[in-house]
């Protein structure tokens, strides 16, 4: 997606140690012309499989999510680092590394909004390691349900997370609107440059 690389390539910081701050464009301040766009290209690439839903991780996967879901005219489940007393009932839990804070986070979904037997697309903002992402999948396995492809926003192929996706067999679509190839000497390289 040209206008994801562009801002990228503008405003993402390289900070060391396979960090990427694109603070100003989905961490933090959000742009909602990109993120309908970023939406709206993830649905285009997806609309040929029987979605049912859409689950994320909570905070950054939430709007590319929501946009995504927008397009496909299906709901979006996130999944909460902590749980709120108004969550009661059966969870799903699982715990993934944070990248960015470096320790594990708890990841819950309510039972009650991942229901057995349904299709589900996984949207988050990054595909890195693929540790979050395999937390999400085993809880839509968990549900008894079946993922059907993983679309990120931005996919940093150099940390194997597409691999370890498919070892832990996970054989679905997944899709990325921007590869990020290499961040070695401070720089930031697309898929398609090295």
């Amino acid at each position: 997606m040209d206008a994801l690389r562009a801002r990228i390539r503008a405003e993402g910081r390289n900070l060391g140690n396979g960090i990427l701050k694109v603070d100003s464009i989905i961490n933090h301040q959000l742009d909602p012309t990109l993120m309908l766009q970023i939406g709206e290209s993830l649905a285009v690439y997806f609309r040929h499989l029987a979605v049912d839903r859409i689950l994320t991780a909570e905070i950054s996967g939430i709007v590319p999510a929501m946009m995504t879901g927008l397009a496909l005219d299906v709901p979006v489940v996130y999944a909460r680092k902590t749980k709120p007393i108004t969550m009661a009932g059966p969870v799903f839990l699982e715990t993934a590394p944070s990248h960015t804070k470096g320790i594990d986070v708890n990841l819950l979904v309510s039972a009650e909004f991942l229901p057995p037997d349904q299709n589900v697309l996984i949207i988050d903002d990054f595909l890195a390691s693929g540790r979050t992402l395999q937390a999400l999948a085993r809880m839509v396995r968990s549900a008894e349900s079946r993922v059907i492809g993983v679309g990120v926003v931005i996919e940093k192929s150099f940390e194997g997370g597409r691999e370890l996706m498919r070892q832990a067999g996970y054989d679905i679509p997944i899709h990325a609107l921007a590869t990020i190839s290499s961040m070695a000497a401070g720089q930031i390289i697309f898929a398609d440059e090295d």
